[in-house]
């Protein structure tokens, strides 16, 4: 693979394993890992240290390693945003222009950017979302997803820039610790699970949102990358789907495995962004233009999950 790719925001959770898998396929060297700040776990290949609000570091490292396809993880997340507000707008919407106007030059060939879930709000029907619907976000990070998604739609017409786009439930992975959003309780209870078996959870029992187990959304990241130009017919951004659950119903499936685990309840500010979320998508477009499945359920993530957490986590005791 001549051109290489650079992954920015690749020490958080999805940078953390989508870097990992790209160099599985395209090989270490092919694949530049780039942060603010150091990666939490060791990667074999190149990393470059990236403020992606310079400009002019941005530019310097994609000639220096001859990038062609860019990866755009970084952002402040929902939680952390509503902390931060103008830090936020600032980071998720500039960080966008650096790499489209990049691609408008061309200068790099191919974009891919994540929205998010936090696109819809309240007034969003909840069950099966469809990908066209009532979009009124209600954070920081929504609107800055929701703005940025029109503004990948309008480089694409204005200046065929190839900008792709899906939009993100909450992901689970073991890689990584959680990085402030409102769905990483279904990240930290596994490891409270498995170091003191008890959680206090910061939503409502009953709150379902989707989620989606990381490998899936590695793979759906990814082969939005690799379809035709053609079959991308959405450069907004795609719905895709991958399981939908509550609190209550992860913790159940969690005493299955640790039959002594308990779970407590004690909303804070995150429930409001939660109860702004849909419950279940529809990702019917995704499916038929570019072929996505996803392969991971509530039970089959939960088990994986554990198993991995269970050798990388100290505890008292096994379960």
């Amino acid at each position: 693979m001549a051109e290489r790719i650079l992954v920015i925001g690749s020490s958080g959770q999805i940078g953390t394993e989508l870097v990992e898998e790209l160099r599985n396929r395209y090989d270490n060297e092919n694949v530049i890992a780039s942060d603010i700040k150091e990666p939490q776990v060791t990667q074999e290949g190149p990393f470059e240290t990236l403020d992606i609000l310079n400009k002019g570091q941005l530019s310097a490292i994609i000639a220096k390693h001859n990038i062609k396809e860019v990866y755009l993880l970084a952002a402040l997340l929902s939680a952390s945003a509503e902390k931060n507000p103008a830090f936020a707008w600032d980071l998720n919407m500039n960080s966008l222009f650096n790499v489209l106007n990049l691609a408008k030059e061309g200068i790099i060939n191919k974009v891919f950017w994540p929205s998010s879930i936090a696109v819809f709000g309240p007034t969003t029907p909840k069950t099966n979302t469809p990908q066209y619907t009532i979009m009124e976000p209600s954070t920081v990070y929504g609107i800055s997803k929701q703005a940025g998604e029109r503004w990948c739609e309008y480089y694409n017409k204005k200046y065929k820039v190839d900008v792709r786009s899906i939009r993100y439930p909450g992901l689970i992975g073991y890689k990584s610790k959680p990085g402030g959003g409102t769905t990483d309780y279904a990240v930290d209870i596994f490891h409270q699970a498995i170091l003191v078996k008890k959680y206090e959870c910061f939503l409502s029992e009953n709150t379902t949102l989707p989620m989606m187990y990381m490998s899936d959304a590695i793979d759906a990241t990814i082969n939005i990358m690799n379809a035709e130009s053609s079959k991308i017919k959405i450069r907004s951004s795609y719905n895709i789907a991958g399981t939908s659950f509550s609190p209550k119903e992860i913790a159940e499936e969690i005493k299955k495995h640790i039959p002594d685990f308990s779970i407590t309840y004690s909303p804070d500010f995150r429930q409001q962004i939660a109860d702004s979320w849909p419950q279940t998508i529809d990702d019917t477009f995704a499916k038929n233009d570019w072929g996505w499945v996803p392969n991971f359920n509530l039970s089959s993530m939960t088990k994986t999950m554990l198993i991995n957490l269970e050798q990388l986590l100290p505890k008292e005791n096994n379960y």
